[in-house]
């Protein structure tokens, strides 16, 4: 840690005057950089010197920096052709310093880290139309606002079950979001046994047991700095994941693969959304300091659990008293779980989920975590508790209800299914849209808690005014252990087996599509760049990486006994896997192998037909793991 830098610029400090004044007094601070966020949740990162900013402020504050828009992904919005892209600073939100501590200078007699000031900033296109996840996101705050303040006022019923005695002492919607940043650190250059690791997981032997050694010590270094920051560290704790480390001598330690969590203090979305991705670059460089690597992968070992981002949601009032009241908790909380507006929001947020998904997990990573077990949450339901007295502490379900009778205002839900690498703007800005389709449905109905109760506890064969038919949304036993993977399948809706899958559930439930475009959030156009993007990503993700990595794999595979001193079982296992390994990779003049095969879809634009090689590649490579692994132990 630094003495006298500066780590962050709040939104009242965001005028020219307080700007030049702040910048002044720390020289240290030698760039700034516009952070815009495009549709796939990639953000711009420059260099551009502060006495640049300084002698245009005004320009920059008002009209932003020009870009080249075809370095950011929005296809169909701004492509190479019509790339003109602008950079307006957004000074509603934090600021904060990006400090270089691998660049250490002298400042005035004092040695500190070259820093960079990010402004977070909204991309406007050909200087007509806001785009990319910014501007989603706070369209969908205000449309979330706008039409609760409508609901109140025009359904007086609601005050029997609201903490207010009119509408009109509501002088503000207040949201709250969060994510729980969970991720893998590991010794650079050294690969993870998926046995130990398997092992350990079952054992439970990681689970918030104490850090050592480098791991302890870029832990509570990050948690420190965070807090300089003012992001309000709630906790740091080890997951599931990892095995013990090694120690070897001198007292340093190797072959370290373990999983920790990060929790933070919440935020309204966007600020919320901006600390989510400002976090993971400081988490980076503090762990990198102390030699190791942070993969912020949802899978990224197979067989092991994944890294999740669970995003909560909460929704309060600021009265014209200045008291602030929830809006999603029970007024009597010993009569009911939720009021109205919390049942609504969680009814549709369990029944749009379907286009909330793709936004969550568009990646082959991502659905690669979302496999029955390792606590993945991969069923559409929710758990309220047995009872109203006994809070839930289900964490097999989609989306938890978070609620404690004795702090209203800490009610909300707890979605558990996106990932670290999940575009966090996108994600609470489809929440938002969907929890409103809820809220309008149930409040535009007038139901009562007690009829909301019944609806999202009803039966698969039960009719409803809102949720499906055929269709359950409550579980308060553990859907892996009480219901087969067919059970869950027909009861919960099935769950994507590949990213082309969990895309094209845009075309599938075009009614559902429609919440979030209806809502105000996102625009049609907005929904086929989306896709447009996370296709392309698919594609060259499989065709480019993780094609030729099970090839890899394959090849990984070769022969280890010797002729004459191996067993007969020996050569039977073996043979076994030189079939599989040739029906998986090797091209003959009368048969295409399965990789070829899967790049040939992928290059023929045969998507369908590409998502089942793929899944089918991918379980003949684990049967191919897993027999070579009986065979390589029993040689001598």
């Amino acid at each position: 840690m630094f003495n006298d830098i500066l780590y962050c610029i709040p939104p009242e400090k965001h005028d020219k005057e307080s700007l030049k004044a702040i910048l002044g007094e720390h020289p240290e601070v030698a760039f700034i950089s516009l952070v815009g966020v495009d549709i796939n949740g990639n953000n711009t990162d420059e260099r551009i010197p502060v006495k640049l900013f300084m002698d245009d402020i005004d320009g920059v504050l008002s009209g932003g920096v020009q870009t080249d828009g075809s370095s950011v992904q929005l296809p169909l919005i701004a492509d190479i052709s019509d790339a003109k892209v602008t950079l307006v600073p957004d000074t509603s939100v934090n600021w904060y310093v990006d400090h270089n501590e691998d660049f250490i200078e002298d400042f005035g007699g004092e040695l500190k880290p070259v820093g960079t000031l990010r402004i977070p900033a909204t991309l406007v296109h050909n200087e007509t139309r806001e785009v990319g996840s910014r501007v989603i996101l706070k369209n969908a705050v205000e449309a979330f606002k706008k039409g609760i303040k409508e609901l109140v006022k025009e359904h007086p019923y609601l005050l029997e079950y609201l903490p207010l005695e009119s509408a009109d002492d509501i002088d503000e919607v207040l949201l709250t979001s969060a994510t729980e940043m969970e991720f893998y650190v590991k010794t650079p250059h050294e690969v993870a046994d998926r046995d130990r690791l398997h092992t350990s997981q079952e054992l439970k032997e990681q689970y918030w047991k104490r850090t050592v050694g480098p791991v302890r010590t870029a832990l509570e270094q990050t948690l420190l700095l965070l807090d300089q920051y003012g992001f309000g560290v709630e906790m740091g704790h080890k997951e599931v994941g990892g095995v013990k480390p090694e120690m070897v001598a001198g007292g340093d330690f190797s072959h370290i693969m373990e999983q920790l969590e990060i929790d933070w203090k919440y935020a309204e979305p966007m600020q919320a959304a901006d600390n989510d991705r400002t976090i993971r670059y400081f988490i980076k460089d503090v762990f990198r300091q102390y030699g190791l690597d942070v993969t912020f992968m949802a899978k990224p070992v197979l067989g092991v659990a994944g890294s999740g981002k669970h995003t909560h949601l909460g929704a309060a009032a600021k009265l014209k008293s200045g008291k602030v009241v929830s809006l999603f908790a029970a007024k009597d909380p010993e009569k009911h779980y939720l009021s109205p507006l919390g049942f609504g929001a969680l009814m549709g947020l369990l029944k749009n989920y379907e286009v909330i998904n793709p936004i969550a997990n568009a990646t082959s990573d991502a659905i690669n975590r979302l496999k029955p077990g390792f606590e993945a949450p991969v069923s559409i339901v929710t758990s309220l508790g047995p009872d109203v007295h006994t809070p839930s502490r289900n964490r097999s379900v989609l989306a938890c209800v978070i609620r404690d009778p004795k702090k209203p205002l800490a009610t909300r839900f707890e979605l558990r299914s996106p990932n670290p690498r999940s575009n966090t703007y996108l994600v609470l800005a489809a929440c938002l849209m969907a929890m409103l389709d809820g809220i309008k449905a149930c409040v535009g109905a007038e139901k009562t808690p007690g009829q909301l109760l019944e609806s999202i506890s009803k039966k698969d064969g039960d009719e409803d005014f809102y949720l499906e038919q055929g269709r359950i949304y409550r579980a308060e036993v553990n859907i892996f252990e009480d219901y087969t993977e067919a059970e869950r399948s027909r009861l919960f809706g099935r769950t994507p087996a590949t990213a082309w899958e969990n895309i094209n559930a845009f075309d599938r439930y075009p009614e559902k599509t429609a919440v979030l475009v209806e809502g105000g959030a996102f625009t049609a156009l907005d929904i086929e760049s989306f896709k447009t993007a996370a296709m392309g990503s698919w594609v060259m993700e499989l065709h480019d990486r993780i094609v030729p990595e099970l090839r890899e794999s394959v090849r990984r595979c070769r022969k280890l006994h010797e002729e004459g001193i191996c067993s007969d079982l020996d050569e039977l296992r073996y043979e076994k896997i030189r079939q599989m390994a040739n029906e998986i990779a090797r091209d003959t003049v009368s048969k295409t192998s399965l990789l070829t095969q899967l790049s040939r879809a992928l290059e023929n634009k045969d998507y369908r037909k590409a998502s089942e090689l793929q899944l089918i590649t991918a379980d003949r490579v684990q049967e191919l793991e897993k027999a070579y692994a009986e065979y390589s132990r029993n040689i001598l």
